[in-house]
């Protein structure tokens, strides 16, 4: 097996943290979208173009899923059985809701949201992106 430094690992990671958006973080914002349990505002799969480079906020998101992919599998690189599947799960209900919060929000200008109000839906799905990335992560490194 690579090491998680490897260009191999990395791409890997990257593209189980991308999928894991458009299936997984993606796919249940629809499914809590379809018992009306999200705010207006926070479409699944929204092809919305993001600045500065106008691209669909879905593919925006799933690269950013894959940015966090690469970081959090040299992270959580080793772990086996339970540690694996809490690490991706937790720090991905913990670590990537902390900062959509406080810290994307200045980085565009705008004022940081109402913490408690945000951070259940974002633990929430985000949680799924974790998971959803560590399912991809062990189909790819058995097939791979």
């Amino acid at each position: 097996m690579p090491s998680a430094t490897s260009p191999k690992s990395m791409a890997l990671s990257f593209a189980a943290g991308f999928l894991a958006v458009v299936v997984f973080h993606q796919g249940l914002v629809a499914a809590l979208t379809a018992m009306n349990a999200v705010p207006a505002g926070f479409p699944a799969w929204s092809l919305d173009p993001v600045p500065p480079l106008g691209v669909p906020a879905v593919i925006s998101k799933a690269f950013w899923g894959g940015i966090w992919g690469m970081g959090l599998g040299l992270l959580l690189a080793g772990r086996q059985g339970a540690a694996y599947w809490l690490g991706w799960t937790l720090l991905g209900a913990i670590a990537l809701p902390l900062v959509a919060i406080f810290v994307v929000p200045p980085l565009k200008g705008v004022p940081i949201p109402d913490f408690l109000s945000r951070f259940p839906l974002y633990a929430l799905v985000n949680a799924a992106w974790g998971l959803g990335t560590a399912v991809f992560l062990k189909m790819f490194k058995c097939c791979g």
